[in-house]
């Protein structure tokens, strides 16, 4: 919906408004004519049920507003008199039409000097889970949201299995598009897994005003753009299955190139406007290497220092049990098991299991050469190992799959470009030969009638050699650079998906454990409450923390007991 739409939708609730309440107002004291002034009305209506005028802001806010108005028309009827859990639960399966009946059908009084404080313990425990679940959706949605990391891509500078504060406030917290969902959830139902959403009416993009832009380096949450589009792997067919922009895949990468930049990556190595790009200290850069070893590798001759402290074995699965769902489903249940270069004649690695469970699944031990995923120190060190024969960094052959899927090009994922990063208000040449770049910007992520007749390129209808972007674009990279899925793949993430700024890691355990006891056991208390952002070693705040919840606490017991007395 376009915001003439909305403004003609809000006219028109005005007025269902103005019908369903008039002889209420009147009843209450006011002139009829104010139930009819938009805002106004809200104003005296508040007035009118002795609840704050500020909760008129609320009825405002998309999202928020959906828990709110049910509280409206439930405090409205009980103003006049119908307190009855039947008359409640009218009130909002009807959306609020049943104050029609009570407005047109009953002789309602008004209660002037209605108490609003609930009528039982139950009303008072409902009342305030209501009320905390509209603050918690009120933060959640405009300025500090909860993730989690579920894969390696920023490996060692995030781990799998921290839980992240994500501000929204930095970037500018965006309005939700989608103005009919559950709160607190994202795209699906918990246990249900049905959409939590409903795809019409949609709000148009509107984000506020943020602290700081996007710098290059960030770590960034945004909502994955290729989350719908079949184009990403080189299907050319345009198909585009519609999902809302904010209720698309959460991703957690490194901006790497900002809107405006030229990038170009050599060798694993991203430079940007002709220089190296350097990343910040906490940052851990990683490739695969193939580590050749002086004697067959096994538990005794694997760098203990690269294992895991969980980690019991190293080994190799046969290829013709790799792919058996028993042998899938043994994995999940007793080990920690990581296969590692599908794409190589080495390895697989197998951590937590013991050698008797390796035995069963017929794992065997690696000749003399394995794939290891490794920082910068880690091959300084492993190169200083007595067994180590070689140490080798791998180099992809190119593949038809990295943005924008031109063979011709040759790209790989470690070698591509140039590549010009859209920043709003430039203008670009035009062409078959650069529309591959920018084909989902202009169709996808502009919402443009795209049509190519041959050489020529229509937009909206009109013959186009030139396009102006509307929006600022970026580059987002994860650090484990042969293990993940990020532009280079899906290419560009307009700034309209971009969701906040990791802040602090809150929690921290191995999410990939086997069981809760291992789980528990594996809590990185180092990791609480430590900020994502800054130079030199993370320092965790999370005894101070710790100690400002157990002042809270205290307070709170203190104030009660002498309440109570």
């Amino acid at each position: 919906m376009t915001y003439t739409q909305w403004f003609i939708f809000f006219l028109a609730v005005q007025v269902l408004h103005f019908l369903g309440t008039w002889k209420l107002y009147v009843k209450a004291g006011r002139k009829a004519w104010e139930a009819a002034l938009p805002i106004y009305n809200g104003i005296v209506l508040m007035q009118i049920i002795n609840r704050p005028k500020w909760w008129i802001i609320l009825l405002f806010i998309p999202i928020v507003n959906l828990l709110m108005f049910p509280v409206i028309w439930i405090e409205t009827i009980r103003t006049f008199g119908f307190y009855k859990k039947l008359d409640s639960l009218l009130a909002i399966v009807t959306l609020g039409l049943y104050i029609f009946y009570i407005n047109y059908a009953t002789d309602a009084k008004y209660n002037a000097e209605r108490s609003v404080k609930p009528q039982s313990e139950l009303g008072e425990w409902v009342s305030s889970i209501a009320f905390a679940i509209i603050a918690a959706t009120l933060v959640h949605t405009y300025f500090m949201q909860p993730f989690t990391i579920p894969t390696s891509s920023l490996e060692k500078s995030l781990l799998v299995g921290d839980y992240l504060f994500v501000s929204k406030f930095h970037y500018g917290a965006r309005v939700p598009s989608t103005v009919i969902a559950a709160p607190m959830v994202h795209d699906s139902l918990p246990f249900t897994g049905t959409a939590s959403y409903l795809k019409r009416p949609q709000l148009p993009y509107t984000r506020l005003p943020g602290l700081q832009k996007v710098k290059n380096n960030d770590i960034v949450c945004f909502n994955w753009p290729a989350d719908t589009l079949a184009t990403m792997w080189g299907d050319t067919s345009g198909k585009f299955t519609y999902k809302p922009v904010d209720k698309k895949t959460n991703y957690v990468k490194r901006s790497v190139g900002i809107a405006g930049d030229s990038l170009e990556m050599r060798n694993g190595y991203f430079y940007i406007n002709g220089k190296k790009n350097i990343l910040p200290y906490r940052a851990k850069l990683q490739f695969y290497y193939t580590f050749e070893c002086k004697e067959p590798i096994d538990q005794s001759t694997y760098p203990k220092f690269l294992l895991d402290k969980e980690r019991t074995g190293v080994y190799k699965i046969l290829s013709e049990y790799w792919t058996n769902d028993k042998v899938q489903e043994a994995i999940k249940l007793n080990g920690n098991l990581t296969k590692i270069g599908s794409d190589s004649l080495y390895t697989e690695v197998a951590g937590g299991v013991n050698p008797q469970f390796a035995q069963r699944l017929k794992m065997i031990n690696i000749d003399n050469k394995i794939n290891i995923n490794l920082t910068k120190e880690e091959v300084e060190r492993l190169e200083k190992y007595p067994l180590t024969v070689s140490v080798k960094k791998i180099n992809h052959a190119p593949d038809n799959a990295i943005f924008p899927h031109i063979e011709s090009n040759q790209w790989s994922q470690d070698n591509f470009g140039p590549i010009y990063i859209p920043k709003a208000g430039a203008t670009v040449k035009l062409d078959t030969e650069s529309l591959p770049f920018y084909r989902q910007i202009i169709k996808n992520y502009e919402y443009n009638d795209l049509v190519v007749n041959g050489d020529d390129i229509f937009i909206n209808g009109e013959k186009a050699d030139s396009y102006t972007f509307k929006q600022d674009y970026f580059y987002m990279i994860g650090d484990n650079r042969h293990n993940s899925l990020d532009a280079r793949y899906f290419g560009y993430t307009p700034f309209d998906h971009v969701l906040g700024k990791p802040v602090m890691i809150w929690f921290s355990w191995d999410a990939n454990a086997p069981s809760l006891t291992a789980k528990l056991k594996s809590i990185r208390w180092d990791r609480m409450f430590t900020t994502v952002g800054g130079d030199g070693e993370p320092i965790s705040y999370r005894y101070f923390v710790l100690a400002i919840i157990a002042l809270y606490i205290g307070w709170s017991f203190y104030k009660g007991k002498k309440v109570k007395k």
